[in-house]
């Protein structure tokens, strides 16, 4: 047993030997200061006896290179950096051109619908206007004796005289008295007064 046991160690160290000496071979681990003492003893120097693995120099030609390469690395970043933000700048320009169009649209259409509404306002106050001239006018001719106030209608407009016919049917039904409109066109010539009738009941009212 003692002879066996002492047989493995030998085999141990022998195989743990091997292998540092062929990892040291493949450049793996740089053991040959360690094992020089064994190259010695076989006669096999790979190395000069107290040198371990050299590491190759570096000169001051390579250290410019370097900082060179690492120079042109950095401007290659900053010159990607710089399109990016010019690409993200060209969006935000024209993003504002867009948002100024619809702006401006937004503007143009306001300022339509303030025309519009200007418009509207103006033809509704001349509405007002009329209904109050034309009502105004009605009273006064209701108050007059009659065949003045057939002369003073025979005189106007188709539109003003039916405007006028109109409004004093409309001043008579809300406060509850006869309408002399009847009476008006009786004393009126035949012609005329069929022909604001005819009119009268071919067209709306204007107010």
């Amino acid at each position: 047993m003692v002879g066996r046991t002492i047989v493995l160690i030998l085999l141990i160290i022998v195989l743990a030997v091997g292998g540092i000496i062929w990892f040291d071979f493949l450049n793996v681990i740089d053991a040959k200061s360690v094992l020089s003492p064994v190259y010695n003893f076989f006669g096999f120097l790979p190395f000069v006896p107290g040198e371990g693995r050299t590491q190759p120099q570096i000169g001051a030609d390579d250290l410019i290179n370097l900082d060179a390469e690492r120079l042109a690395i950095r401007l290659e970043a900053l010159d990607l950096v710089s399109q990016e933000m010019n690409v993200q700048q060209r969006d935000l320009d024209n993003k504002h051109r867009e948002m100024m169009q619809v702006a401006q649209e937004l503007e143009e259409r306001q300022k339509a619908l303030d025309e519009q509404e200007k418009t509207f306002r103006a033809r509704t106050e001349d509405a007002e206007d009329k209904n109050r001239n034309v009502e105004q006018n009605a009273r006064y001719l209701t108050g007059m004796p009659p065949q003045n106030a057939v002369n003073i209608i025979a005189s106007l407009d188709d539109q003003d005289a039916i405007d006028v016919i109109r409004k004093t049917e409309e001043i008579a039904r809300a406060e509850g008295t006869a309408s002399i409109v009847a009476f008006w066109f009786s004393l009126m010539e035949p012609e005329r007064a069929a022909e604001l009738q005819r009119k009268m009941q071919g067209r709306p009212s204007s107010l």
